[in-house]
């Protein structure tokens, strides 16, 4: 359960795409920012099957919400969808690239290229693709986009040296995009440590849970960063470590 919200914002009237929106942090952000009142459209290769998704609401009097289902690696997928939500909603004012994906690994040598290649592909071709065609229609409404990168993405180190470079790539995509629309749209992503979802404590049965950041803190955070409250911040890299 995500902790209760601890601030409100004003997103009625906009349109917010959040990708990756089956997974944990995209539901709680399609959760956080549809509470805001944003137009929420959510998209993900996978189609949310639980019946208490959040994607499975109803829309409220105040904010909509729709699902696209779409392969955020393949272009011509990320153009058709953009166009979809653009002829559906007749703009777009918040990008969230949440899409992504965590492989641990072997040294450099040893690594395959198909998992490489797959790194690379969710979490850094997706934003990539996903910032290129929104573009657009953030500039004609001066939006912002929150990416997510990584506190892991701050250095190199053993063990999950392929996802570390691609979520690095993140930060970079977060500031070239702020350099080149200085005055126009807004680009920032935020750094989480380790998230506490189901899969994660799976993965790590026996890790200290109590210090990871839920995803529902970070989501708020990305909120932060999309409302004017944050209009002069552009190109930053937020941690969001909770206490690890």
């Amino acid at each position: 359960m995500s902790p209760q919200h601890t601030a409100d914002f004003d997103f009625t009237e906009s349109v917010a795409i959040v990708t990756g929106a089956s997974g944990a942090l995209g539901s709680a952000a399609v959760d956080r920012f549809r509470a805001d009142g944003a137009t929420v459209c959510a998209v993900d290769i996978v189609t949310p099957d639980d019946e208490d998704s959040l994607l499975e609401q109803e829309p409220s009097e105040t904010a909509d919400l729709t699902f696209y289902e779409a392969d955020l690696t393949d272009e011509a997928d990320v153009s058709a969808v953009i166009a979809q939500i653009v002829d559906d909603h007749g703009r777009i004012d918040h990008l969230l690239n949440i899409a992504g994906t965590w492989r641990g690994g072997d040294p450099i040598e040893d690594t395959d290229l198909d998992e490489f290649e797959l790194l690379l592909d969710v979490n850094l071709k997706s934003a990539f693709l996903m910032s290129k065609y929104a573009l657009p229609h953030l500039q004609d409404s001066e939006g912002s986009i929150v990416s997510v990168s990584a506190r892991a993405a701050l250095e190199g180190g053993e063990g999950d040296g392929p996802y570390r470079i691609t979520k690095a790539g993140i930060k970079l995509l977060t500031e070239t995009l702020a350099a080149e629309n200085r005055g126009t749209v807004r680009a920032n992503c935020v750094l989480p440590s380790v998230i506490d979802t189901p899969m994660n404590r799976e993965m790590m049965a026996d890790a200290d849970h109590d210090s990871w950041v839920d995803p529902g803190e970070i989501a708020t955070m990305m909120a932060v960063l999309c409302s004017d409250g944050a209009t002069a911040t552009s190109g930053a890299a937020v941690p969001v470590y909770g206490e690890a």
